[in-house]
């Protein structure tokens, strides 16, 4: 019979794809020699085996269950279920991948009216007990049979309010004893049945219950959002209780084996006493510093040290441990990789590379290149900052700077598409929102709540244990200090100081820190392939050497179009009747355009710059607006309605597919020959002025070669006649877009006229496909959710179709011009999957946006890394 439940014993942390993260954890310390409470795993197989059979528990696995419960009980010197000294058991979900979307942990399972007198007689505390129960009825109501929270909330609120009680634990025994009736009859009304009081039966439920949550909403949102495959299935982790809240003498806590947000090497974490694990998490209690523990328990902080020491060494990575101290005895609940701030992980990668603990190469494997974006966006300006108006303080949970408009629940954030998600405390069933949100802004929890560890996870700046904020969703507002905020309005958030300001406040870049060059310098180090960037002005080009661009893979050369300055000039040319008309606004474009590509040079300082020739229908150029058709007929001096006749004319059925590109040139090639003067002109004023100089022109939409040879002919006589009236000259290459199927079959014939290709990936997807990238969001989550697709190919490169393409575009080219210069520059080129399909179909060089080339680098860096390995 297959094997699929484990004790903590049989598993080592080799194990992570069967028994999950937590499990394979759990028996690692167990392994090692800590103080681990006995348990045992549920294997991620029989979750899947769970969905293949109609969603049931199988005869042979409730026997396999039964028996490591007996083994259990043997350990423990206790009975599940029994009348004396009973033994009560957590259940909590473990994916072989940290899943926040997953179900919550179901504690004290085991109580019913019989053994909560036995767990009495047993502690000889009868508050601990009730307290234990009335926990266990409200989580197992929650977690495992979808009662929502509130409704029990509420009454514990409202008791608390009649009896003048601050926090939970001041209720007396009669207290809980009510709760626990009214608890019930909640259950009865919204389910129809009484608590259950079998405990085999409660465990089985709940097991059926972290199977079922692999599938709900949010789990099957947070794999969509981080691509992780849906076959991989959770574990069950059944563990024998410790009790942190049985007195003064116990406690809980969570705590990070280095800080989580800036990366110090130093213990981060909370602590309560007198309490259990989930209200450190919840926010409940407000928290101690983990550091408060040495005044209170010595011998026991002493111990916690050892063991993160332990834990940190074995694991060579920052550690997030979970534990319990039960009548003055340690246990370790959990340990795991520790999520972190992209700031923190990679000064944590840089100082155990200087420690000694790891080396560069896994260094470089550690940070998750798309996690890079997290640093390089802005930060608040200080003046504005200084002159805002301060709301409140809560605790810096997750850094980094946000402003948006109020939301007070994740739907109505969705809706919006953007904003603040303000929230008594966030839940699982808030991922959705969260990633969706600019910033998180929370009342309960402390640095370790959920809302902090997902916020730094997903690189989302957060406050949490914003304590004097009061929230009154019925209105859909709250209040502090009698200042109302409405849903809808705007608030900021300082994420490294805690505070939350009123309005909008201005932002400014992130300046990198030593820590980033220094580990960006072993990617350079160890990476192949050019990372180019996509950038139309001087401002995107220094942005972009800042970020470590080798070069402008690509300049789009009409987004300077749009500009004030020459949408005009570019109107009167497209409005003139024939060529002799056209030459004076084009003179003026030349002149403009000059100028940019001057500034653009000058910012690369001697890298290459690849222009790209204009690409876009003229009838995108053209006035829509009355005032401006209005104005355009006085530049020009036509009448008014010959203006609106030539823009209904321009208007194209099919504008992707129509006059564009190349074909544009070739109608009026007067365009490109002002275009290839203005760069070639500047480019000889930047040489004189004592920088190097490497342009590289670039003509779009081919799809022969005779359309190539036809541009390539003129544009060479301009650039000579303009190399005979200057005493300056220099070396540059004209080369071509590939992005039409038929430009990649007869790639061959077309590299005999170009010195370099550069695949329109954007473009190249539209017309593989037949879908429009405008569009193709209206059906494209249809697609992957009916599994017609595994991604979004305007996302990642589609390898069977697009990309099948390019390779036999490649072949044929270095066949015919073994030295012929390929790359891509588009939006794929700073997607990580489709960069390990570029280098691995021999590319030379990918471009993509200045803020996703540090991401291009890490990942280009990695893929060597685990091919050398």
């Amino acid at each position: 019979m297959k094997k699929f439940v484990y004790t903590f014993s049989e598993g080592s942390k080799e194990m992570k794809k069967l028994l999950g993260g937590k499990g394979a954890n759990l028996s690692e310390m167990t392994n090692i020699g800590l103080s681990v409470p006995a348990g045992f795993t549920i294997s991620t197989e029989a979750c899947n085996e769970y969905y293949q059979n109609d969603k049931k528990l199988w005869k042979e696995l409730v026997l396999e269950i039964n028996n490591k419960l007996n083994e259990l009980e043997k350990k423990s010197g206790k009975k599940f279920g029994g009348e004396i000294n009973p033994m009560l058991v957590s259940v909590r979900s473990g994916a072989a991948v940290s899943m926040p979307g997953m179900m919550d942990t179901v504690l004290n399972l085991g109580l019913n009216d019989t053994t909560v007198k036995a767990l009495c007689k047993a502690t000889g505390s009868e508050r601990f007990a009730y307290d234990s129960y009335r926990r266990f009825i409200q989580m197992f109501s929650d977690v495992v049979m979808g009662i929502p929270k509130y409704k029990f909330d509420r009454i514990m609120e409202n008791l608390k309010k009649e009896n003048h009680c601050e926090h939970d634990h001041e209720l007396s025994l009669e207290h809980l004893k009510i709760l626990i009736n009214e608890y019930k009859t909640i259950y009865k009304k919204e389910t129809g049945k009484y608590f259950p009081e079998n405990t085999i039966d409660q465990l089985m439920l709940t097991i059926k219950a972290v199977f079922d949550s692999w599938n709900n909403q949010r789990a099957i949102v947070y794999r969509e959002i981080n691509d992780i495959p849906d076959e991989i299935g959770t574990a069950v982790n059944v563990q024998a209780m410790v009790f942190g809240n049985m007195g003064e003498s116990s406690g809980t806590g969570v705590a990070f084996t280095r800080n989580p947000a800036t990366g110090e090497q130093k213990i981060f974490g909370e602590f309560l006493m007198n309490a259990q694990g989930e209200d450190v998490v919840a926010g409940i209690r407000t928290p101690k510093s983990i550091e408060s523990l040495k005044e209170i328990m010595p011998e026991i902080y002493k111990e916690f040290l050892k063991n993160c020491s332990i834990l940190e060494a074995h694991y060579k990575d920052m550690q997030d441990i979970e534990f319990t101290i039960e009548k003055g005895k340690l246990y370790l609940l959990q340990t795991r990789t520790g999520k972190r701030t992209t700031k923190a992980a990679i000064r944590i990668a840089v100082d155990m590379v200087s420690e000694g603990i790891i080396s560069k190469e896994e260094a470089i494997l550690r940070i998750e290149p798309s996690s890079l974006t997290q640093l390089l966006h802005k930060n608040f300006e200080e003046k504005s900052l200084k002159n805002g108006k301060i709301l409140t303080e809560g605790l810096a949970a997750s850094p980094g700077a946000a402003s948006g408009r109020v939301y007070f629940d994740s739907e109505t954030l969705k809706e919006a598409g953007s904003g603040i998600l303000v929230r008594l405390e966030t839940s699982p069933e808030d991922i959705e929102g969260m990633y969706i949100s600019d910033g998180i802004l929370t009342v309960r929890g402390g640095m370790t709540s959920h809302a902090a560890v997902v916020a730094r996870g997903i690189g989302k700046c957060c406050i949490s244990g914003c304590g004097e904020l009061s929230i009154d969703e019925t209105k859909k507002e709250f209040t502090i200090d009698n200042q109302v905020i409405k849903e809808g309005d705007f608030i900021s958030l300082d994420g490294s100081t805690g505070k939350v300001y009123l309005g909008e406040i201005k932002k400014k870049d992130l300046k990198l820190d030593e820590n980033f060059q220094e580990f960006m310098s072993w990617v350079d180090e160890i990476k192949k392939l050019d990372v180019k960037a996509n950038a139309d002005t001087p401002h995107d080009c220094e942005t972009a050497i800042k970020f470590g661009a080798e070069g402008v893979g690509l300049c789009r050369t009409e987004h300077m179009f749009f500009a004030e300055d020459k949408i005009w000039p570019v109107r009167e040319m497209i409005i003139a009747s024939d060529e002799e008309e056209r030459k004076k606004p084009i003179q003026k474009l030349l002149e403009l355009q000059k100028k940019d590509f001057e500034g653009i040079f000058r910012a690369m300082s001697g890298k290459p710059v690849t222009v790209r020739l204009l690409d876009p229908p003229l009838h995108e150029f053209l006035p829509k607006k009355k005032s401006e058709i209005e104005k355009l007929s006085v530049l020009t001096g036509r009448d008014v309605k010959t203006i609106e006749n030539r823009v209904k004319t321009l208007e194209e059925i099919n504008p992707m597919l129509g006059h564009r590109g190349c074909r544009l040139a070739i109608t009026y090639p007067e365009i490109y020959e002002m275009q290839v003067k203005a760069v070639m002109l500047a480019a000889i004023q930047v040489k004189k002025e004592g920088v190097d100089v490497q342009p590289e022109i670039m003509i779009p939409l081919v799809t022969d070669a005779n359309e190539l040879s036809f541009l390539k002919e003129r544009i060479i006589t301009s650039i000579d006649d303009i190399f005979k009236n200057s005493d300056t000259k220099l070396k540059y290459k004209l080369g071509t877009m590939i992005e039409v199927p038929r430009a990649c079959v007869t790639s061959d014939e077309i590299a005999k006229e170009a010195e370099f290709f550069s695949f329109g990936t954007n473009d190249l997807t539209q017309i593989s496909y037949g879908f429009s990238r405008d569009d193709s969001n209206k059906f494209i989550s249809d697609y992957k959710q009916k599994k017609i697709i595994d991604a979004d190919p305007f996302q990642t490169i589609d390898k069977k179709g697009v990309g099948k393409l390019m390779q036999a575009s490649i072949l044929l080219a270095k066949k015919e011009k073994p030295s012929i210069q390929l790359g891509v520059c588009g939006e794929h080129g700073g997607d990580p999957k489709s960069i390990e399909f570029f280098h691995f179909i021999g590319l030379d060089y990918v471009s993509c946006s200045p803020y996703r080339i540090p991401v291009a680098r890490l990942s280009l860096a990695q893929i060597e890394v685990k091919n050398n390995n």
